[in-house]
This record gives structure tokens, C-alpha cells and sequence, in this order.
């Protein structure tokens, strides 16, 4: 609790004076997250999501693989038709893995072709249908067993396995740090209204460009958040691609009563044209 009060402070100092570029702590992108999704405001923001049972119609199922933690892990996997070291590592928004995150991966797989989609379970099997139980799942969440979730992953697609990574709100910044974690086999990152990376050297170890999703009311994930996240890739000397849409976070999620049909499907083709340049 102490810790969680101490990134709040860091956090409430750092909005203040972030006119001035002074900050004064230093917390990662998922603690930082997490502060935000504890609020009221984010909370009452996040509408139940609709209800959606998928029935997958490309042979998807449920798998488990083991993790280097001592563990194990679970993720929804979609196999490519003919054998393929193209993968794309899905990855929740802060509900947990559920069916609308499967109908996202499977429309990811029909549209960029011949890949391996891999739905990552980061809560270890825990779901939410409200906000107050999500503020609660992703405040449990630590990275280190997210990084030990990708690496399992990644054991599991392959040494020789080249991959890209899409996720939304928590998911998004998951997006990040999975490309992070996969070092030279990084291929493609895809955030969507994600919490970036502001560590400029772990920034400098991407071996890819990113493409940001990015809503313009978002209050959360907002302007002055993407400056900075454009700065230091800058400063890093890695390629940043915003691409903004007059939408509210959690715009593309189609259970999400506030859905942007619109924007989300023109989302949608910038992410399948991103994934397909780099996953040939």
C-alpha cells in the first residue's frame, strides 16, 4: 500500500511539473498504469463490456505452455495453415483474456494471413466483468510474471520465431514490453492507448519501430503522454508511428458500449498493413 501511495505522489508530482520536464520519481510503465486504473475516474469510464461467446472458426483453442518462472501459463492459439516462424502475440485489455480478445485475435489472423496468433493469458486465468474487479486484477498484476509469461511465449513459438505484438489500454503498454522482452526477435509493435516505456535505454534495445493507436480524448493516455512517448523513441533513435483518431480510449474494444466503429476499423487496416510489411 505504502509503494502504491509513493507512485501516486511520483505521478501527481510529475503531471505538475512536467512544464517544467522535472521529474522527480521513477516508476515503471505498468506501475504507472496501474495508479491510473485505480482511480474513480478511469473506473467509471470503463462501461461493463457486452456479453460475446466466440465460437472460433480457424481451429482456435485454449493451450497452456510452460513458463521460466517455475510455472505455467495459458493462452488461446491459433495455428497458421502451413507451418510459419511468423507470430503475433495478442494481448488483453484489462478485463483479462476473454472472448472478445479471441474474436480480436482470430480477425487478426484472417486479415494479415499464414501467421500464428497467440492470445496471451496475463492474469493466469482471472476474468472481470466490471470495472471495480479489472481495477482489481491489474493492480495485482507484476510485471515480472508478465515477463515470464512472454518468455514462455516466446520458448514455446520458437528460437527461429519472428513476432509481432498488438494489445489494447493494459494490454497496449503489454504490447511494448513484450517487444522489449523478445529483443532481436521483435518484428512489429502495435499499441493501442497503451502506457509506453520512458526508459530511453531499454527504449534504445527495441528491434523494431512502433505504430501507436492513439485517441485524442483519451484523458488517460493522453497528449502529454504521447509527446513525451515520441521524444524519447526519438532520443532512442527508434521509429515512432502515431496514428490518431477523434475517439475515446477503448474505442476499438467492439463490446465496449462506446464503441467507434469507424475508427476502429480504419485502426484495424493500419495495424493488419504494419503486422503484414514486417511479417512477410
Amino acid at each position: 500500500m505504502k509503494m502504491r501511495l509513493l507512485i501516486y505522489f511520483c505521478l501527481a508530482t510529475t503531471v505538475v511539473m512536467a512544464q517544467d520536464d522535472i521529474t522527480i520519481c521513477h516508476t515503471s510503465a505498468t506501475d504507472k498504469f496501474a495508479v491510473m486504473a485505480s482511480g474513480k475516474e478511469f473506473k467509471a469510464a470503463h462501461l461493463s463490456p457486452r456479453s460475446y461467446t466466440h465460437e472460433s472458426q480457424a481451429g482456435g483453442r485454449m493451450m497452456k505452455f510452460k513458463t521460466p518462472d517455475g510455472g505455467e501459463a495459458n493462452a488461446y492459439l491459433i495455428e497458421a495453415k502451413t507451418k510459419s516462424a511468423n507470430w503475433i502475440f495478442v494481448f488483453q485489455e484489462w478485463w483479462g483474456l476473454n472472448d472478445n480478445i479471441k474474436r480480436q485475435a482470430e480477425e487478426l489472423y484472417h486479415a494479415v494471413g499464414n501467421v500464428n496468433v497467440l492470445a496471451l493469458d496475463m492474469y493466469d486465468g482471472k476474468l472481470a466483468t466490471d470495472a471495480q474487479t479489472a481495477s482489481q486484477y491489474m493492480g495485482e498484476f507484476r510485471q515480472e510474471r508478465g515477463d515470464a509469461i512472454v518468455k514462455g511465449a516466446l520458448a514455446y513459438a520458437g528460437a527461429n520465431a519472428r513476432v509481432g505484438t498488438v494489445g489494447w489500454c493494459f494490454g497496449g503498454g503489454q504490447s511494448l514490453q513484450a517487444t522489449l522482452t523478445a529483443g532481436k526477435q521483435g518484428a512489429a509493435c502495435v499499441m493501442y492507448y497503451g502506457m509506453p516505456e520512458e526508459n530511453i535505454e531499454r527504449l534504445k534495445t527495441l528491434n523494431t519501430d512502433v505504430l501507436n493507436i492513439w485517441p485524442t480524448q483519451d484523458q488517460w493516455i493522453n497528449k502529454q503522454v504521447m509527446d513525451k512517448f515520441e521524444a524519447n523513441m526519438k532520443a532512442a533513435g527508434k521509429k515512432l508511428t502515431i496514428k490518431s483518431y477523434e475517439a475515446d480510449h477503448a474505442f476499438a474494444n467492439p463490446s465496449n458500449p462506446r464503441y467507434n466503429q469507424q475508427a476502429a476499423a480504419d485502426a484495424f487496416q493500419n495495424t493488419v498493413a504494419f503486422f503484414k510489411e514486417r511479417l512477410k
